[in-house]
C-alpha cells in the first residue's frame, strides 16, 4: 500500500475514533471531512470500507420519516369526504378506461360505435360529482372537487373530452342514455358490411366485374349517405368510413358511375346559358316589327301629299 493511500486511511479512521468519543455534536463536521476526502480520492478502496461501516453516516430515524409524511394529511381538518373520495377513484378509473378506449379507436375513426358506453359511464360519475346534493356539512362533493382550488382540474379533464365527443357529433350516432347505437347508423354500418363484401369477393382479377357487380350496393350506400348528411344524423364514423369506401372505389379499383341527376342539371344549365339570347333575340325581333307599323303609315301620308302637289303644279 502506498504512503498517500495509508495517510489517507489514518486520517479517516482518526476521524471516526473522534466521533465515537465526542458524539452526535461533531457529526456535521465528521461528514463534511469524509465527504472531502471522498470527493479528492474517490478511487481509494480503503476509504469506501470506512464510509460504508461508518457510524457517522447514520439512517435517519423512522419517527422523523413519519413525522414528514404527515405532512401531507389533515385528519384534524379533513378536506374531502369518504363519499367524494370514492366518486372521485371512480372518475378516474372510467376517465382512463374512456381515454384508452378512444386512442384504440382513432383508426380507423370508430370512437362513436365502440367508446359510447364507456362515456356515458363517466359522464354519470361526473354528474354525481357535480351535483348539489349535500354530503357533510353544508359542502357538496361539486364544492370540494370541483371548486376549492384555481386549476378546478377534474372540471378541465371532463371538459375535454366532452369536447371532444361533441365535435364528434357522436349525439347522432347514439341514442339518448348511451344505451346503444341509433337504427340509422346500425342501417348505415349494415350497408357498408354489404358493399365492402363486395369488393373483397371481386377484387382479384379484373375489376371490371367488381364495379359492375358492386356498382348497386355502392349506389345504395351513397344515397343513404346523402340523405343522412341531409337530416344531419350522422357522426364522425359514418363520415370517415363513407371516406375510405369512396377511395376503394375510385382510387384502388378505378370504378364510376354516371349519376343519373346529371341529365336534369346539364338540361338546366343549358336553358339558364340560352335565356339571355332568347331574351335580346326576341326583343330585337319585336322592336323591328313594332317599328316597321310606325314607319308605314308616314311614308303613306308623305306620298299622298307628293302626289297632290304634283297634280296642282300640273
Amino acid at each position: 500500500m502506498s504512503i498517500h493511500k495509508n495517510c489517507y486511511f489514518l486520517l479517516i479512521l482518526v476521524l471516526n475514533i473522534y466521533a465515537l468519543v465526542s458524539g452526535d455534536g461533531v457529526n456535521v463536521t465528521a461528514s463534511d471531512s469524509v465527504d472531502t476526502l471522498t470527493q479528492s480520492s474517490p478511487y481509494s478502496p480503503a476509504a469506501a470500507v470506512v464510509l460504508v461501516n461508518s457510524p457517522v453516516f447514520r439512517k435517519p430515524d423512522v419517527d422523523s420519516i413519519f413525522s414528514l409524511n404527515l405532512l401531507s394529511s389533515f385528519p384534524e381538518d379533513e378536506e374531502i369526504s369518504v363519499y367524494c373520495s370514492d366518486l372521485l377513484h371512480i372518475f378516474g378509473q372510467r376517465y382512463v378506461t374512456y381515454v384508452n378506449c378512444s386512442v384504440n379507436s382513432a383508426r380507423p375513426v370508430k370512437v362513436c360505435q365502440n367508446c359510447y358506453s364507456s362515456y356515458g359511464s363517466l359522464t354519470e360519475i361526473y354528474l354525481k360529482i357535480s351535483s348539489d346534493e349535500v354530503v357533510t356539512g353544508n359542502e357538496s362533493c361539486r364544492d370540494s372537487i370541483l371548486r376549492n382550488d384555481r386549476l378546478m382540474l377534474v372540471y378541465l379533464l371532463y371538459n375535454n373530452l366532452e369536447d371532444i365527443w361533441g365535435k364528434s357529433d357522436c349525439a347522432y350516432c347514439v341514442t339518448k342514455g348511451f344505451h346503444s347505437l341509433t337504427n340509422d347508423t346500425l342501417y348505415f354500418l349494415s350497408s357498408v358490411n354489404q358493399t365492402l363484401t363486395c369488393f373483397e369477393k371481386y377484387k382479384e382479377g379484373n375489376h371490371t366485374e367488381l364495379c359492375k357487380s358492386c356498382k348497386n350496393p355502392y349506389r345504395g350506400l351513397n344515397e343513404l349517405y346523402s340523405r343522412m348528411e341531409t337530416n344531419k344524423t350522422m357522426c364522425i364514423d359514418i363520415e370517415d368510413v363513407m371516406n375510405v369506401t369512396r377511395k376503394l372505389w375510385s382510387k384502388e379499383y378505378n370504378c364510376s358511375f354516371p349519376r343519373e341527376e346529371t341529365v336534369p342539371v346539364i338540361a338546366v344549365s343549358s336553358f339558364m346559358l340560352f335565356l339571355p339570347i332568347i331574351f335580346y333575340l326576341s326583343s330585337f325581333l319585336h322592336s323591328e316589327q313594332k317599328k316597321r307599323k310606325l314607319i308605314h303609315p308616314k311614308r303613306a301620308r308623305s306620298y299622298n301629299t307628293l302626289m297632290n302637289i304634283q297634280d296642282k303644279l300640273s
